[in-house]
């Protein structure tokens, strides 16, 4: 692992330098990310840790989308619908606990998540619109920093618990609410 949290930018080459780093690489000084520089970031075969960006061009989540790895976006307190969108591709653990507040169009495209675990933990209060979308998530749900919810949503979400508790046999859903 490669920590390099006091950075506060890196070039497009230095990233394409970090890039052949094996093992995890932690950047979490970062408060922004060029397209050029996320597109070698993707190329990373460990987890980036990129904690301090607190949003994501349309252009920088499609490119990480395409990484292969667990996405640490912990720091992002928005998120755009269509870098939503981006992100529902990723294909790995994607982490967004930064984000306090998700669109309903936000969450439709989140739901569409095939890579495990999708934490939300920053979210402390979701539409029924949403829960319905991310009920559908097909993965792990983390959901810890709900502090209210009303009944319909409740039972929306538990529709999801309900489906990961079906069989033993297949990959669990597990939603996470504390």
């Amino acid at each position: 692992d490669l920590y390099l949290n006091g950075l506060t930018q890196l070039s497009d080459a230095a990233a394409r330098a970090l890039a052949k780093h094996e093992g995890d690489l932690y950047l979490n000084g970062l408060t922004q990310l060029s397209d050029a520089a996320a597109r070698e970031l993707a190329k990373h075969e460990g987890d980036p840790y990129l904690n301090g960006l607190t949003q994501l061009s349309d252009a920088v989540a499609r490119a990480l989308a395409k990484h292969r790895g667990n996405l640490y976006l912990d720091g992002l307190t928005q998120l755009s619908d269509a870098a939503a969108e981006e992100l529902g591709k990723h294909r790995s653990w994607l982490y967004l606990n930064g984000l306090t507040q998700l669109s309903d169009a936000a969450a439709r495209a989140l739901a569409n998540h095939r890579g495990g675990w999708l934490s939300l933990n920053g979210l402390t209060q979701l539409s029924d619109s949403a829960a319905e979308s991310l009920a559908k998530h097909r993965g792990e749900l983390s959901l810890d920093g709900l502090r209210q919810f009303n009944e319909a949503a409740a039972e929306i979400l538990s529709k999801h618990l309900q489906k990961s508790l079906g069989s033993f046999k297949t990959p669990g859903r597990w939603l996470s609410i504390h």
